[in-house]
């Protein structure tokens, strides 16, 4: 399928894997609107593409319901809706995420924006892709969504199985309605979100893991599928990093 014109909104979209997939979809003629906490980092990520039309921005939390709201609002005024594509992309880990040291206000910030946050964006999204019978959306999880491991921590593991449920879940429902859902669950990828680490993560050791544009290029092949062909589920990992 074309891609040109198409409607896009990326959450997360300043950096890591969330930017990746919104230069490579602005590259295939989509018209791209990012969204994120921080708006120097958005500028700055949206002057990364030189090409037409340009990529627009926009500061959301998208834990707050009110901020999604007016995020939908802004999308309004900029002729974006309804959405062709969404993509799902913000998150959070913490340091101390061992359960022996999560802190109570660690747990729910991580859960508000992995989990809750997406289904802010899924809830907002949907009206108008019901309404056009048709419409992407792509929910990025982790591996610790679909298996439970000690280097997420047990607040990023919870809130990525929540937002794997959720996306199938949504999924099932809304495929009556020409919706397709696709989760993906990445395994280590070189992204800012490592920098939450306990333990640094050596150059060496990040040059050998996913790389954003990776699975940039995953999406844009998802997205380029005809609106009949649904991909529900795909895993991508570094090669050294054992997934079963």
């Amino acid at each position: 399928m074309e891609l040109t014109g198409k409607k896009v909104l990326v959450t997360g979209g300043g950096s890591g894997i969330g930017l990746g997939i919104a230069l490579a979809l602005a590259a295939e003629g989509c018209r791209v609107a990012i969204a994120g906490r921080g708006e120097k980092r958005l500028r700055e990520a949206a002057a990364r593409f030189s090409g037409q039309p340009p990529i627009v921005f926009r500061t959301c939390d998208v834990s707050l319901r009110d901020d999604v709201a007016r995020l939908f609002a802004w999308l309004e005024e900029q002729r974006l809706l309804p959405l062709d594509i969404l993509v799902a992309s913000a998150g959070i880990n913490i340091a101390r995420r061992k359960m022996c040291e999560l802190d109570p206000a660690d747990w729910d910030r991580v859960l508000a924006i992995n989990a809750t946050g997406v289904y802010n964006c899924m809830h907002a999204a949907l009206p108008g892709m019901r309404a056009q019978r048709e419409g992407l959306i792509v929910n990025i999880s982790s591996i610790a969504g679909k298996r439970a491991m000690a280097l997420g921590g047990p607040a990023y593991c919870a809130s990525k199985f929540a937002a794997t449920a959720l996306g199938t879940a949504v999924g099932l429902e809304e495929r009556a309605h020409g919706i397709r859902v696709t989760n993906i669950y990445p395994g280590e990828v070189d992204t800012p979100i490592l920098e939450q680490r306990p333990v640094p993560v050596p150059p060496e050791k990040r040059a050998q893991m996913v790389h954003p544009e990776d699975i940039a290029a995953c999406v844009v092949t998802i997205a380029k599928l005809p609106p009949n062909v649904l991909v529900p589920e795909l895993v991508i990992t570094p090669l050294y990093q054992e997934y079963a």
